[in-house]
């Protein structure tokens, strides 16, 4: 479902990814194209991979690549942690001129240094999520499902609060 906030900033579920939490000690043996700077990306077609920390990596790809990705964490030789958590997250696109201020109401990082194609675990208000830096003016952001009504909400609210300084600003300036 996709709603405009009155801030100018959409928000979109996105459909259903499958998503491996790797933690592995040589990225290099994992036989996969895994950054290794904390918060780079690295994509092949549709899939993508995220350094979340130093043995740590987010590997998601659509669903229909589920059982390619599967297969292929699965030949892995090196001692490593493989998780499917696909059904664990749900991610939301957020679009627009003002998304910085809509992130900023929930989220303590500076987001406007955080780079094109990084992306970084965060907080937004005390929920645990996944940011990532898709364009300018885009990110996802990625919670878990039992956190996303809660985060869904802040957005909302913070979208009219954005609107009503909005049409406060163009009153008075």
């Amino acid at each position: 479902m996709t709603i405009a906030t009155p801030s100018g900033v959409t928000v979109a579920e996105l459909p259903p990814t499958t998503r491996i939490s790797l933690r592995i000690a040589d990225p290099a043996a994992a036989g996969l194209a895994l950054p290794t700077a904390i918060g780079a990306r690295s994509a092949e077609g549709a899939r993508t991979a995220l350094c979340l920390g130093p043995d740590e990596w987010l590997i998601e790809a659509p669903e229909a690549d589920r059982a390619a990705v599967l297969a292929t964490v699965a030949g892995i030789a090196a001692p490593h942690s493989a998780v499917e958590v696909s059904d664990r997250e749900i991610t939301y696109a957020l679009e627009g001129p003002a998304v910085l201020d809509l992130l900023a109401t929930g989220c303590p990082r500076d987001l406007a240094r955080m780079p094109v194609g990084s992306g970084a675990r965060t907080v937004f208000d005390t929920a645990q999520v996944v940011l990532t830096r898709e364009t300018q003016v885009r990110f996802h952001l990625t919670v878990w499902r039992s956190f996303a009504p809660h985060v869904r909400a802040l957005l909302d609210i913070a979208g009219r609060e954005l609107a009503a300084d909005l049409d406060r600003n163009w009153l008075h300036g």
